[in-house]
C-alpha cells in the first residue's frame, strides 16, 4: 500500500505527512489522529517510551523548587522573629533590648522588609535556575541537540550584556545595596547628586524626597557613595556664634543647664540616647567663636532636638548677656547679639 508520502500532489502542496503516520496502529499514527502535529507526531514513540522519565524529571524539578522556597521562607521568617535576625541585623545596638518571647529578638519594620526582598530575590533566582536544568534535561530527552541552543544563547547573552550593560550594573548594585544594608526605607540619606529622605529601594532605582518635596528618582549603578544619617542611632549638633569677648566658661554652665533641660522634656527624652555633651568653642574665626553643642539621638529625631536645643540655647545665651559676633566690622555688640543703643 502507497504511504501518503508518495503522493505528488501532497509534496506540491508541501503538506507531505510522516513516514510513520503510514503505520496503522503505530502511536505516530495515532498522535498524528488526535493532535494533527508533526513534531507530536515524529516524537510520539519519544514521548511514549520516556514517559516516566520526563515525568520524573518534571516531578523532581517542582519538589526541588517547593523545597528551595520553602527553605528560603523558614529563613526569613527566622531572620524576622529569632536569634537569627542577628545575622540580617549587624548593626550594634545602643541599648540593650529584652526579648518580646523565649529567644525571640524584635526587628525593625526596615530590615523586615529587607530581608523579606532578599527572599524574594533569592526565590525567583532558585525558580528560574530549577525550572531551566529541567527543561534543559527534558529537550536532552527528546533528542535536540543542544550544543548549538547553548552556543547561540551564549552570544545572545553577550549582545544583550554588551546593550544592557548600565541595567544590569544598576541591578548588581541593588543587590549589593540590600545585601549589605547601606540603607532603607525611612532613612535620611546623601547619595552625592540627590539627598533627602529614601521612599522606596528597588534593585534598579532608588526614590528619594528631598526637604523641598521634590522626589529624585536615583540608579543604583550611579551611587558612589552612601551617606546614612539614620543608621544606628544619629547627633543633633548645635552650633551658636558668639564673639571673642565672650566668656567661655559662663557659657559652658549655661549650655549644660539648658541643655540637660530640654532633653528632660518627656517629648525629647524618648528619642534621646544619651546625655548632651557641650563640646565647647568648634571654631574660631574672624567674626567670633562657634560654640558646639551635640546630642546622641535616635534616627532620623536629630533635626526635632537640634531645633529645641536652638531655641532654648539661643534665648539662655541672650539672657546671661553673652555677646554675639558684630553684624558688620566695626559695629558694636550688646550682650543680646545686637548693636548697642548710642
Amino acid at each position: 500500500m502507497t504511504g501518503p508520502i508518495d503522493n505528488p500532489i501532497q509534496e506540491v502542496l508541501g503538506t507531505t505527512q510522516p513516514v510513520c503516520v503510514a503505520e496503522p496502529g503505530s502511536w505516530c499514527e495515532r498522535f498524528y489522529r488526535w493532535t494533527d502535529n508533526d513534531f507530536l507526531a515524529r516524537s510520539a514513540d519519544t514521548i511514549v517510551d520516556k514517559t516516566f522519565t520526563i515525568t520524573l524529571i518534571v516531578v523532581i524539578a517542582f519538589l526541588v523548587r517547593h523545597v528551595l522556597h520553602r527553605a528560603i521562607h523558614r529563613v526569613v521568617e527566622g531572620a524576622t522573629s529569632t536569634r537569627l535576625s542577628r545575622l540580617v541585623n549587624r548593626a550594634p545596638r545602643l541599648r540593650p533590648v529584652a526579648p518580646t518571647t523565649e529567644g525571640a529578638v524584635p526587628m525593625s519594620p526596615r530590615r523586615e522588609q529587607r530581608a523579606r526582598t532578599i527572599g524574594s530575590l533569592l526565590r525567583s533566582i532558585s525558580s528560574a535556575v530549577v525550572l531551566l536544568v529541567a527543561l534543559v534535561m527534558v529537550l536532552a530527552e527528546f533528542g535536540v541537540a543542544l550544543g548549538p541552543i547553548l552556543a547561540s544563547a551564549g552570544i545572545v547573552g553577550v549582545a544583550i550584556g554588551f546593550g544592557a550593560q548600565n541595567l544590569v550594573r544598576d541591578f548588581l548594585s541593588g543587590m549589593f545595596m540590600l545585601l549589605e544594608d547601606q540603607y532603607g526605607v525611612g532613612d535620611i540619606v546623601d547619595l552625592g547628586g540627590a539627598s533627602g529622605t529614601v521612599e522606596a529601594v528597588g534593585l534598579r532605582i532608588t526614590t528619594v524626597r528631598d526637604g523641598n518635596g521634590t522626589v529624585w528618582y536615583v540608579r543604583n549603578g550611579e551611587i558612589l557613595r552612601v551617606g546614612n544619617k539614620s543608621q544606628g542611632f544619629a547627633v543633633a549638633v548645635v552650633d551658636l556664634p558668639l564673639a571673642h569677648s565672650a566668656d567661655i566658661a559662663t557659657a559652658t554652665e549655661v549650655a549644660t543647664r539648658v541643655a540637660n533641660e530640654v532633653v528632660a522634656q518627656e517629648d525629647v527624652a524618648e528619642v534621646v540616647l544619651e546625655a548632651p555633651e557641650v563640646v565647647g568653642v568648634e571654631k574660631v574665626g574672624p567674626e567670633g567663636v562657634t560654640f558646639r553643642v551635640t546630642v546622641r539621638t535616635s534616627p532620623g529625631q536629630q533635626f526635632a532636638v537640634q531645633r529645641a536645643l536652638l531655641a532654648a540655647l539661643t534665648d539662655a545665651f541672650d539672657d546671661a548677656g553673652l555677646p554675639r559676633p558684630a553684624l558688620f566690622p566695626g559695629a558694636p555688640v550688646g550682650g543680646a547679639g545686637r548693636p548697642s543703643a548710642p
